[in-house]
């Protein structure tokens, strides 16, 4: 149901990747009237193109920023915590070669201080290789000018599209009015002071105003288009980065564990993952200052990734051809014209608009990995202005809708379930944790409902009937990419594309051409994925 323009709310967020998604969190939970506007689905943005690790930023060392490492340390084991189903340890090993930039005594000292600022984590300390051990772990690295290696620990969201959902999930319980297909045109103000938002629900083309005491600019890369709608725009926040990434099968001796790599080329760290059965190397990090929607990859940031992974798996033999699909986001990062991309901070900064519209503020920067500080920073602000006391954050220690339960018991739960192949159970617990027990409910009430319609990815039909009935899409493409995960398959979900339009088809209502343009749109958003 959408809001009225009668309707005033504390605090309106813009964007609905997962820093707006955790902030609308926080906030929905200590009682502020929250409202989220996104112009498209959520997770659509930036979020979902990133490398999808939880990390503590081990290259920030270079550039001494000592405090967001342990900040993103310190959040890695918050989001263990609270999301276990979603956010699982990952081994690291970065092999040192002659002659690289970054030498076997820069890297053992690295990691001492990464361990050292992970004191009182539950990770493992690193362990420094010899050439010969390095070996041992990955057999098929190339051992020219091999010295080495350095193995640790960090975290991986395999669907960070997931995290995003439970934030929103968690809101929305919590009393938060969440708008997707909801363009904002204008931030109103009055005085200098901001009043609220004007925006077009694109679904039905009509303008709504919403009011509020603070807006929340949280729109990640799209920030200074947010400001433009101003009467009186401020200068530029925003300089954003391009990164792309590829997804590629195994290849004969492809890494068991992650490889954090230098290239040869340009000395940039990147790094080859396994990932949801695949294995994802990225990234680039190439100036950006186009539409954020419509970033391609470049013929030359793909044959780099190639270049540089072939290069130190001679075995891999990886050309265009290997590739199932690439993607590419814009970082949003601060305003930065002079040095290298890599000596763009990390740490987000939080601006107020007091000189043109009090109770504005636009949130520039942020990684994945510390959303909920970011998201706990920002709610005490707004906390402040709007005069509210005494309620305490919650997000460091409350589970995700995913964790709040027990796995153990929600295992033995899918396990009864004899319409359901092993395979499906895995699938189900890897994306919706403990929620899994729903899907689970409506095969109970109609067995047919766990058919499995994805070969790659094993999901189900009950899937896409839950999605709709829980988790707010509109298309079969918010479906397919940000819910179910199907989308992620290496055939980006082509082969369950039938079978999962006609489920909509049929629990939605929708008409014939309906079903026929949803079809058509979903191979158009994924055919931009094509290298």
């Amino acid at each position: 149901m959408k809001p009225g323009p009668d309707i005033a709310f504390d605090l309106i967020v813009i964007g609905g990747g997962i820093n707006g998604a955790g902030i609308a969190r926080d906030a929905a939970d200590r009682g502020i009237r929250t409202c989220l506007l996104e112009q498209g689905d959520i997770c659509n943005g930036t979020t979902r193109w990133s490398s999808r690790l939880i990390h503590g930023g081990l290259r920030y060392l270079e550039h001494a920023e000592l405090g967001l490492v342990y900040e993103s340390l310190r959040e890695r084991e918050t989001l263990l915590r609270i999301a276990p189903h979603l956010v699982r340890r990952l081994q690291l090993v970065i092999p040192i070669y002659r002659g690289a930039r970054r030498g076997r005594l820069i890297i053992t000292l690295g990691m001492w201080l990464y361990d050292l600022l992970s004191m009182r984590k539950s990770f493992p300390r690193h362990e420094m290789l010899t050439a010969a051990e390095a070996l041992e772990t990955l057999p098929f690295l190339k051992p020219e000018g091999l010295q080495g290696a350095a193995s640790y620990h960090d975290a991986q969201v395999v669907y960070a599209e997931r995290l995003v959902v439970e934030n929103i999930l968690a809101a929305r319980a919590a009393g938060a009015q969440i708008l997707t297909y909801s363009r904002v045109d204008r931030v109103l103000t009055a005085g200098r002071r901001v009043t609220g938002v004007r925006y077009t629900d694109l679904r039905s083309d009509r303008q709504h105003d919403l009011t509020a005491k603070v807006v929340v600019n949280a729109a990640g890369p799209w920030v200074d288009r947010v400001l433009e709608k101003l009467g009186t725009p401020p200068r530029k926040l925003m300089g954003g980065t391009k990164g792309t990434h590829i997804i590629v099968p195994g290849f004969p001796g492809q890494p068991k564990v992650a490889c954090y790599l230098e290239a040869e080329s340009d000395g940039r760290p990147f790094f080859i993952i396994p990932w949801n059965g695949m294995l994802l190397i990225g990234t680039t990090d190439i100036r950006y200052s186009g539409n954020p929607g419509t970033v391609q990859a470049d013929a030359d940031e793909i044959t780099y990734l190639l270049d540089e992974t072939n290069r130190v798996y001679p075995n891999a033999g990886l050309d265009r051809t290997s590739i199932y699909y690439c993607y590419t986001g814009v970082r949003p990062l601060p305003k930065k014209t002079r040095g290298t991309e890599g000596d763009i901070t990390r740490r987000h900064i939080i601006k107020h608009h007091r000189h043109i519209a009090k109770g504005l503020y636009s949130v520039i920067g942020g990684k994945l990995t510390t959303y909920r500080h970011l998201a706990e920073e920002v709610t005490d602000r707004v906390a402040r202005r709007i005069k509210l006391r005494g309620a305490k954050c919650r997000t460091a220690s409350d589970p995700l809708p995913g964790a709040d339960g027990e796995y153990a018991t929600t295992v033995d739960v899918l396990d009864s379930c004899a319409a359901l192949h092993p395979e499906s159970r895995e699938h189900l617990l890897n994306v919706y944790g403990c929620r899994a027990e729903l899907i689970k409910a409506l095969v109970d009430d109609d067995p047919e409902l766990g058919a499995e319609i994805c070969p790659h990815s094993h999901a189900i039909a009950a899937e896409i009937v839950f999605a709709y009935e829980h988790e707010m899409p509109t298309t079969i493409a918010d479906v397919l990419l940000r819910r179910t995960m199907i989308g992620l398959s290496s055939d980006q979900g082509r082969a369950a594309l039938p079978r999962a339009v006609a489920i909509a088809r049929r629990h939605q209502g929708w008409s014939q051409a309906r079903a026929d343009e949803e079809e058509r749109r979903y191979l158009r958003e994924i055919d931009r994925m094509r290298p």
